[in-house]
């Protein structure tokens, strides 16, 4: 491998890790966790010119924020460094479940 394959995915890497940060600061505004810690965000695509795919969830199809929260994840991925172009994909499979969330969540929600 060359010293360019090897840092590619590390940039990668960085940049997922800047995009997770971001995910951090957009909330559920029923809820008072972020959509990375309610586990709604179910992949993050990065191509070979930064442009980022986010794949998601909701926790309802009926969410009144449905379509807020896909506007407010592209405004906060949008603002990392140099992200090119974000899209947002809502899908409702899998189902969204309580199982989704992460430890600190469900500490944040009560729910041990």
């Amino acid at each position: 491998m060359t010293e360019l394959e090897n840092k590619e995915p590390e940039l990668n890497n960085n940049l997922k890790e800047l995009i997770i940060e971001a995910l951090g600061t957009v909330y559920d505004p029923e809820i008072p966790v972020s959509i990375w810690e309610l586990g709604l965000v179910y992949n993050i695509d990065i191509d070979d010119k930064n442009n980022v795919v986010i794949v998601m969830t909701l926790t309802t199809p009926n969410c009144p924020e449905a379509e807020t929260i896909p506007d407010r994840v592209a405004e906060a991925v949008s603002k990392c460094k140099n992200v090119g172009d974000v899209r947002v994909e809502i899908v409702w499979e899998p189902v969204w479940t309580q199982d989704n969330m992460s430890e600190a969540a469900k500490l944040e929600l009560g729910f041990f």
